[in-house]
């Protein structure tokens, strides 16, 4: 049986399943975790622990079809201020239940469109996050940025408040696609805003593509490709369309009808996949690419790979702490998501509350679980014994617990007591065998495509 017949067979051409960012995934998070639980979550970090902080700017000047993450549209700075303020007061908030000695080894700052904010909105942000905690010596400070909204000014205060990394969504750079998705990003403009953060001394560079996008062909996307391979990033992230317009409903825009099935998404994800490694980019996860030297590929090399909201990371750090609407925080004990509406948690950080407004609290079950998908995903198989070490789980269980992916997926992989590891298609199939230990029901078809 061919590849791809093995696959077909599988079902992965017709297959959903939940990308893992986070176990249980966002959509089984629930209105029983709240403020209350934020805080003694908070309360509990440790004593001079690493943490991650990430803020979400909400705001866009243009609102792209093909996004589903939480974003609203706006013509003018006027929103921009008071949501600045809430920013500020929701770390007061956090800093209030948190160790004055924890120390910040990630920040991210996401949107929406973060480069929306002018230089001295830049300035004021910067200032609060460098007063919230000490960062640590080797902290990365990330920045997403819009090429068709940014200019040498607001790059230049970004620099001046700490970034050191900066991610540049491209998703395709053919007009065709470009005009059916929304969104009109030249280029040029873009090799020109690369250059001009390269010029303020940042180093590392990520950029973000979309496979399965309307009228993609193999040519257009290894066109694509090779633009983004003449502009040199670091790490590349390789994701696949997610068509969900039940729950993004500006993805109505996109013509359906154009896009592509199932086995041309594979054979998009083939192209670029190639090119990127004829290029001497490793492989990292199921999704990203990195230059040999990029922490990221050293960290998966060592076995360090994780994967949380932002994709594949080398922070190992066990809290990650979201401000801004509909931002996500990732405890010890679970997980606490902010009120998604802008005038729901304007109205409770205004009132001097934590805007916590759903999430989920973990279970052994969960931490196992959740461990065992992160394994999957960043590594393609699972260690027993790390995982008798760390949750007392004897090998008979784990043999028990995985029987569902040794029954679906036995010829592709190679599996006895002391753990299993994919061997064929890993990076395609490791979505399924991560569903495989899914312990929470998944609502029909309210999943992105497993290819």
């Amino acid at each position: 049986m061919t590849s791809h017949a093995r696959l077909r067979a599988l079902g992965l051409f017709d297959a959903r399943a939940p990308r893992y960012t986070s176990y249980p995934p966002a959509n089984h998070f629930s209105g029983k975790v709240g403020p209350s639980d934020t805080a003694a979550w908070l309360r509990a970090v440790p004593a001079g622990a690493r943490v991650s902080l990430y803020l979400h700017v909400p705001y866009c000047r243009r609102l792209c079809w093909f996004c589903a993450c939480r974003t609203q549209g706006t013509t003018t700075d006027r929103p921009l201020v008071p949501y600045l303020g809430l920013l500020k007061q929701e770390l007061a908030l956090v800093s209030e239940h948190l160790r004055p000695d924890v120390v910040l080894s990630q920040i991210h700052l996401g949107g929406g469109t973060p480069t929306i904010l002018p230089p001295d909105m830049i300035a004021a942000l910067g200032a609060e996050i460098r007063a919230f905690r000490p960062w640590a010596e080797d902290f990365e400070f990330s920045v997403e940025i819009d090429p068709t909204e940014v200019d040498e000014p607001r790059l230049a205060a970004l620099r001046a408040v700490g970034m050191n990394r900066a991610s540049i969504g491209v998703q395709d750079f053919d007009q065709n696609v470009q005009d059916a998705i929304g969104r009109q990003q030249g280029y040029e403009a873009t090799r020109d805003v690369v250059e001009m953060i390269r010029a303020t001394g940042v180093k590392s560079l990520n950029m973000d593509m979309l496979y399965g996008l309307p009228h993609q062909t193999r040519e257009r996307m290894a066109d694509t490709v090779q633009k983004i391979l003449s502009l040199s990033p670091d790490r590349v992230a390789l994701y696949g369309y997610a068509h969900v317009p039940w729950m993004a409903k500006r993805q109505v825009m996109i013509p359906a009808d154009a896009l592509p099935d199932a086995e041309a998404r594979l054979m998009l994800f083939d192209t670029a996949r190639d090119l990127f490694m004829a290029d001497d980019y490793r492989e990292i996860g199921i999704d990203h690419y990195a230059r040999p030297d990029d922490a990221l590929a050293q960290a998966a090399a060592k076995g360090n790979l994780h994967r949380n909201f932002q994709g594949y990371t080398d922070d190992a750090a066990g809290v990650l702490i979201g401000v801004g609407a509909s931002a996500i925080s990732r405890y010890p004990q679970g997980f606490a998501q902010n009120a998604s509406a802008s005038a729901r948690y304007a109205t409770e950080i205004s009132e001097g509350r934590l805007a916590t407004e759903r999430g989920h609290g973990m279970t052994g079950d969960d931490h196992l679980r959740a461990r065992m998908i992160e394994m999957l995903m960043c590594d393609f198989g699972l260690d027993f014994a790390e995982l008798t070490r760390r949750y007392g789980v004897g090998t008979a269980q784990l043999v028990a617990m995985t029987a569902p992916i040794r029954a679906r997926f036995g010829e592709m992989l190679r599996a006895d007591d002391g753990g299993l590891q994919l061997t064929d298609s890993a990076r395609l199939i490791a979505r399924l065998a991560a569903q495989e230990l899914d312990a929470y029901a998944m609502p029909e078809g309210r999943h992105s495509r497993a290819l």
